[in-house]
């Protein structure tokens, strides 16, 4: 298990769960890729390596070696400029103005655990013997530039996870161009090229297309992980399915800049890195400072996308996620966007809430509007004092009259935004994101405050804190609503300006850390016009995230599904909003809108006044069915069965850890007249069980419900979904 060093060939084997991963020193002192893969327990390492004489356009480090060049060399933490000519996992600029550099291996330790980043969020351990780090020591004689990778085996988890340490042990100042968390050389191209794009509203779509040669890449140059681009990728066998083939996944717990890419080389080999946005990015690196980099989490799967998931679900749920409400069911709510927006009084909240409390929700939110003048979005972010002419008796008092009802109260912020139309901003206006003498770019009417600035920290931290204090809060939405544009801090040198958007997530963190950790009680989601900032990052802070504001059952199927790929149930926000549809204007049935919010933390977004005796007496059933299962849905294990990218009909399983009961869901989009009659073929269960079916009061074997499937009864009209509850009955 863990991690073993054969000091005679000088080779790291890193075992964790079913996966090897192998790394050699050669005699010239570079590090070399051999293997990652499905577990190997004999090894013959004198095969995983082989070198070969190329023509001279790829010159040789080692005159006495033709067979070695770094250009052809797989390798752990490749630079540029030394015979290599591919992409590099880092770049350093010397005083001298050359961005040559040289890294040899000095030295390793293999530890018990797994330490925590500074300032930086990353998977953990909650005992030792939960997984082994090696932590491997490359130095450049010339510049005294230490640098040390550092590798984490889990022990019970298909993960490897890795991050960079740059130490400037040198009397010359460095300056760091391009300092990527991982890179890995695999041996052929022969894969397919996974990553999940979007924009608002309609996020973490799916696309796989085969690999190319040449370099293939997704970033956000937006100051977040973004609508755009999930800081995700993965590499498929062409043969991977749901349950078959090989699948690397590539995963960053970061939420600012990233890049990830794939580049085939002329011998068709792979280089997959995956970090920090190298563009518009530079850091001063003084002697005796240190950079860190954030963690790349890298799963490897012989399951096919299933088990890469799986896996992912896993460890985020349980080992990136932390706090009291990591292993508790998430509270059903209803927030009052869509169903005031700005218009509303106490009057109007407390009505919503005696309409939730009836039908069986536990959790009240109060989203934008509340504070300052803000009667549109045109001002007060950053003014958190209560409106007045809304709330009268203020927040406090909204608060104890919906915990009076019987329902929890939450409320939303924007706390890294301001309005020009703010007291804040008329006192402070040099504390936003800008550039001297350059139009300051408004988004949603607003701009970004610089959390590079301790004092703009310190103000988010005391203000929300206060509000916090002193109303009685179970749960906060924590929004983000623009992008960055004119990228520059009043704070930092001319030297030091191309810093500030990962000095900016920097002060995020330490803002979250501190929020989190003195209010415990408070469940935190994260927001980013929906899933701006879905991101490894977050949910260390925050254990869900609000998945999208496009809450269109239809779309919903794909953004769940496709953000399923690499995050769990339990991150997930889902809520049913109103018919027609705020963002698509489409009119599906109450029952699909339930079904698919069921998938996730379900919650309501509309107006519960509204409701006919019919829909209340439709959402109570929704309410009371999802308590029942939302233990299972929210940890149980998820297996994609029909992809809503691929045709008319999705459907999922979600089973409990046991195999003992599971909850399977069906979902068609629009009718097909005379139609096939559809089977889905469920996974999961153990085939030996018998199984009951309660919605149908049938018992089948868990081998044929895998194996022959069951049958979809006649469904009419478009937007049609039925839920089967599966229990063993042995």
């Amino acid at each position: 298990m863990g991690i073993t060093y054969n000091s005679e060939k000088k080779i790291f084997h890193l075992q964790a769960g079913n996966t090897s991963y192998i790394m050699q020193v050669l005699k010239e002192g570079y590090l070399a890729h051999l293997y990652w893969g499905r577990r190997i327990r004999n090894v013959n390492y004198e095969d995983l390596l082989v070198l070969t004489e190329r023509c001279s356009f790829s010159a040789n480090p080692n005159p006495e070696n033709k067979a070695l060049s770094l250009d052809t060399l797989p390798q752990e933490y490749p630079a540029y400029g030394d015979t290599d000519y591919r992409t590099p996992a880092y770049l350093i600029q010397l005083e001298n103005g050359s961005t040559v550099t040289d890294l040899k291996y000095k030295n390793y330790r293999i530890i018990k655990g797994k330490q925590a980043l500074e300032g930086l969020p990353s998977t953990y351990v909650e005992k030792d013997e939960e997984a082994e780090t090696l932590e491997i020591e490359l130095f450049d004689e010339l510049i005294e530039l230490r640098v040390v990778l550092s590798y984490t085996a889990y022990e019970n988890h298909n993960v490897i996870t890795r991050n960079v340490r740059f130490k400037n042990d040198g009397k010359s100042r460095l300056r760091i161009l391009r300092a990527l968390s991982m890179s890995i050389d695999f041996s052929n191209d022969n894969y397919d090229f996974m990553h999940l794009y979007g924009s608002w509203a309609r996020e973490r779509h799916i696309e796989r297309r085969p690999l190319i040669k040449g370099n293939q890449s997704i970033e956000s140059r937006r100051g977040s992980s973004s609508h755009n681009h999930n800081p995700f990728i993965a590499l498929l066998s062409k043969d991977a399915s749901e349950e078959q083939g090989d699948v690397y996944g590539f995963s960053l717990v970061y939420s600012g800049n990233f890049l990830a890419q794939a580049e085939v080389d002329q011998y068709s080999t792979t280089r997959v890195s995956i970090g920090i946005n190298p563009f518009d990015f530079t850091w001063v690196l003084e002697s005796s400072d240190s950079f860190q980099t954030p963690e790349a989490v890298m799963v490897y799967s012989n399951e096919g996308l299933g088990g890469m998931s799986r896996a992912y679900h896993k460890i985020y749920r349980t080992r990136l996620c932390r706090g009291q409400f990591r292993d508790k069911v998430r509270p059903v709510l209803v927030n009052n966007w869509e169903a005031t927006y700005f218009n509303f009084n106490a009057e109007k909240i407390e009505n919503i809430a005696k309409s939730g409390k009836e039908l069986g929700i536990e959790l009240f939110v109060l989203d934008d509007g509340w504070f300052g003048k803000r009667d549109n979005d045109n001002s007060s972010l950053g003014d958190w004092v209560a409106d007045a002419r809304k709330l009268p008796e203020g927040l406090e008092d909204l608060a104890k009259r919906v915990n009076n009802i019987g329902l929890k109260f939450g409320l939303w912020f924007e706390p890294e935004m301001i309005s020009p139309d703010s007291d804040l901003y008329r006192a402070h206006p040099d504390w936003c994101i800008h550039v001297p003498n350059r139009r300051r770019s408004e988004g949603r009417n607003q701009l970004i405050l610089d959390l590079t600035r301790e004092d703009v920290c310190n103000y988010i931290i005391e203000a929300v804190s206060n509000i916090l204090r002193t109303v009685p809060i179970s749960y906060v939405k924590w929004d983000m609503n623009r992008n960055m544009t004119e990228i520059g801090s009043a704070c930092l040198t001319a030297e030091r300006q191309r810093e500030t958007a990962h000095r900016y997530i920097l002060g995020l963190y330490k803002i979250l850390d501190n929020i989190t950790k003195n209010f415990p009680n408070v469940l935190f989601e994260s927001c980013s016009g929906g899933g701006g900032r879905f991101d490894p990052g977050m949910l260390y802070y925050m254990p869900q995230t609000w998945t999208s504001d496009d809450t269109d059952a239809v779309e919903r199927l794909k953004i769940q599904y496709g953000t399923s790929i690499v995050y769990p149930l339990s991150t997930m926000g889902a809520h049913v909003s109103a018919v027609p549809n705020h963002q698509v204007h489409r009119n599906t049935s109450l029952k699909m809108r339930g079904d698919v919010a069921m998938s996730g933390n379900l919650g309501y977004e509309l107006d519960l006044t509204k409701f006919t005796d019919e829909e209340k007496k439709a959402v109570r059933l929704q309410i009371e069915q999802y308590k029942e299962l939302r233990e299972l849905i929210q940890f149980g294990n998820l297996y994609r069965l029909m992809s809503p990218f691929e045709g008319n009909e999705t459907a999922w399983i979600i089973v409990s850890e046991d195999k003992t009961e599971a909850f399977a869901a069906y979902f068609r989009v629009l009718s097909v007249p005379n139609g096939p009659i559809s089977r889905v073929k469920l996974r999961g269960l153990d085939p030996y069980k018998m199984y009951d079916i309660t919605d149908i009061n049938k018992t089948y074997s868990g081998e044929q419900l895998m194996y022959a499937g069951i049958s979809i009864p006649e469904l009419q009209g478009d937007y049609q979904s039925i839920t089967w509850k599966i229990r063993s009955i042995d």
